[in-house]
């Protein structure tokens, strides 16, 4: 017998979710001309398969201490780990899992779902054919035969894109995540299927971060010859635990603003015993992933985790580099009033030039409504602030270290902690003011969301040129030190990225070449030029420095 329609009981039940300059790489390969007759049809493509590693897994759990690097897990997130899960929450540590070879070289989520990460992969070579145009072009010749690769980066389709293109070419990969949130369970499980040895999934405790890392770089019988870090993580634990194994690498590249300000510490300092390849501040990483990408992703991120409007919401964007122009386009775009700290004035003055106030955070932090910090520095946000701003104030992090926010200060007795989405926090005062914290102050759009796959296409072929160029360089080109990617490589990649637009460049006639002092094939600007595309203050600080020429 059913009780009165007053006195009924709903019960809800919350299902849980699964959630220098160099010519041999950039001319060999360039002078295959990018066309769209020969641009390859994206129906005839099948994924990469691989032959399973042979790798002896470990047996047992290795008890790895706080490690000193802080980039990806400061902030007591094992205090407080709350991640989508499936209904089984043993932790994969504790699982034995065999893919379809037989192999067990790996520890992901749940390597049934592999299926389904393939069927994800497949969709991000759609919108990557430059990356897969490279891996057409190249894998005849296996410019990477013999490369060992460990990568520490985030496991997305994009990234397995760029692992399954590197395997193409001849390299062996084992892989893990540079952040405990990125990770695509399903990506992991379809990279693993194929004998990729990967080591990471969403949601992972400090411990199990710093596990994966070990087990991805100490395994018995295989030496790593290549690293591809984003943050710096992976360089650093090796760097510190296995110092003979590093010695060995024949070089690294290098993603991330964080990663790269390690780099040049190890140089500076002159410990830095391998080449190093800064990509982040190549030009088709900088000026498109940071930029064009963020722009995209921020508002993404917000959306999906706090639906909030932006129309007439004040912001706090702190950090006016390419990852701060991006977010503040983007807001402003959307009616946000938009407000800027700076540090250094060429990038206050075009904040100010693009209709920015430039301030400082003390100055507005009472009535702001949202705060995103893009600096890659620390305690940019204290906790002496967090204290100050009004209730139901958003506060999250575009930059990769979750060193920004200052999440540990509110690790206190007097604060309440309640998650209410996957990555959404409200930290509660005593008098009741909550402040909305997301992906517990680490990198919000590759945490929370997803980031435009075209953009990710550019910097993986960035990557995946820099590793290739760093593989096969004679000795002595490099010496034990940091360097940018050859521009002729940056024009390179761009080239390649032209056929998605249908986008026909214009030919230099010899006259023109010899006016201008160019090679008709490039590269086709000095290495000052900074591509600036706002403002165009880059150029104006250039002549005050270097003087005005007539000519």
């Amino acid at each position: 017998m059913s009780e009165p329609a007053g006195e009924a009981k709903l019960e809800v039940k919350q299902a849980s979710k699964e959630v220098k300059e160099s010519e041999n790489v950039a001319e060999k390969y360039s002078a295959m001309t990018v066309s769209k007759n020969s641009e390859m049809n994206m129906g005839e493509l099948s994924s990469v398969r691989l032959q399973p590693s042979l790798f002896p897994t470990k047996a047992g759990r290795r008890s790895l201490s706080r490690s000193i690097s802080q980039s990806s897990t400061d902030s007591y997130s094992s205090a407080a780990s709350y991640t989508d899960s499936s209904d089984d929450e043993t932790s994969p540590r504790d699982k034995t899992q065999v893919n379809s070879k037989g192999s067990t070289d790996f520890c992901v989520k749940n390597i049934k779902q592999a299926e389904f990460g393939r069927r994800e992969i497949e969709i991000a070579e759609q919108d990557m054919s430059a990356l897969i145009s490279l891996r057409k072009r190249a894998q005849s010749e296996k410019p990477l035969a013999g490369a060992k690769i460990v990568g520490c980066t985030h496991i997305t389709a994009q990234t397995a894109v760029l692992i399954e293109t590197l395997v193409a070419l001849g390299a062996q990969c084992r892989w893990t995540a540079c952040n405990i949130y990125s990770t695509q369970n399903e990506v992991a499980a379809a990279l693993s299927e194929i004998g990729v040895a990967v080591f990471a999934w969403k949601g992972e405790s400090e411990d199990d971060f710093w596990w994966c890392i070990d087990r991805c770089v100490n395994t018995e019988g295989w030496q790593p010859n290549m690293i591809l870090d984003d943050g710096g993580d992976l360089t650093h634990w090796m760097y510190k635990k296995y110092p003979n194994v590093f010695k060995k690498i024949r070089g690294i590249v290098e993603e991330s603003v964080t990663g790269v300000h390690r780099l040049y510490q190890l140089s500076k300092a002159g410990k830095l015993c391998v080449p190093a390849m800064n990509v982040n501040d190549s030009v088709t990483k900088q000026k498109f992933d940071n930029l064009y990408c963020c722009r995209e992703s921020i508002l993404d991120g917000l959306k999906r985790t706090t639906d909030v409007m932006f129309g007439g919401k004040q912001v706090v964007v702190c950090g006016y580099g390419e990852v701060g122009k991006g977010c503040c386009a983007a807001l402003k775009a959307l009616g946000a009033i938009v407000y800027v700290t700076e540090i250094d004035p060429i990038c206050a003055l075009q904040a100010c030039m693009d209709g920015f106030r430039v301030v400082k955070l003390n100055e507005v932090i009472r009535h702001v409504d949202v705060i995103i910090t893009c600096t890659g520095n620390k305690n940019v946000v204290t906790r002496d602030q967090l204290d100050r701003m009004k209730n139901g104030s958003i506060v999250c992090n575009m930059g990769h270290s979750n060193t920004e926010i200052d999440v540990a200060s509110l690790r206190t007795p007097e604060l309440t902690w309640e998650r209410v989405r996957s990555q959404v926090d409200h930290v509660i005062w005593p008098d009741g003011k909550r402040v909305i914290l997301l992906a517990e102050g680490r990198l919000l759009n590759l945490s929370c969301s997803t980031v435009p796959t075209f953009v990710l296409s550019i910097t993986a072929t960035t990557q995946a040129l820099a590793l290739i160029e760093l593989y096969n360089a004679p000795e002595g080109r490099y010496k034990q030190d940091v360097y940018l990617l050859p521009k002729k490589m940056d024009e390179y990649v761009a080239s390649l990225h032209l056929a998605t637009f249908d986008a026909h460049l214009t030919e230099l006639t010899d006259e023109q070449a010899k006016y201008l002092g160019l090679n008709k094939n490039g590269p086709f600007k000095p290495n000052y030029y900074r591509y600036t595309f706002t403002y165009n203050i880059d150029f104006i600080h250039h002549q005050f420095m270097y003087g005005f020429c007539a000519d």
